[in-house]
């Protein structure tokens, strides 16, 4: 088993896909993502590591709740960006228009 179907089967024997709901799933998503905001800010590599974790935990768990898997989405994702152009602009990449 990969990690993601292990994350998928977590999440099942928690009873995430029964019972869980994608409105309080997406607000744990927005949980995480300040854990790592704040992990950044303290400069704390393993709460970095811990939030960066939790994100993808969830984050598989958002995509099986609306039928796709984590992994269709980072092709996806990557199909995209691998084609984009752009530039660095005060640390982050601006596309092209």
């Amino acid at each position: 088993m990969n990690r993601f179907e292990l994350i998928r089967k977590w999440a099942y024997n928690k009873g995430i896909y029964k019972k869980g709901d994608l409105k309080t799933q997406t607000l744990k998503l927005v949980e995480e993502s300040g854990e790592l905001a704040k992990a950044i800010l303290n400069n704390n590599q393993d709460e970095v590591i811990d939030a960066i974790g939790d994100c993808v935990v969830v984050l598989t768990s958002i995509a099986h709740m609306r039928g796709v898997t984590i992994e269709q989405c980072i092709d996806h994702a990557y199909n995209v960006i691998s084609k984009r152009t752009g530039k660095m602009i005060n640390g982050t990449f601006v596309k092209d228009k």
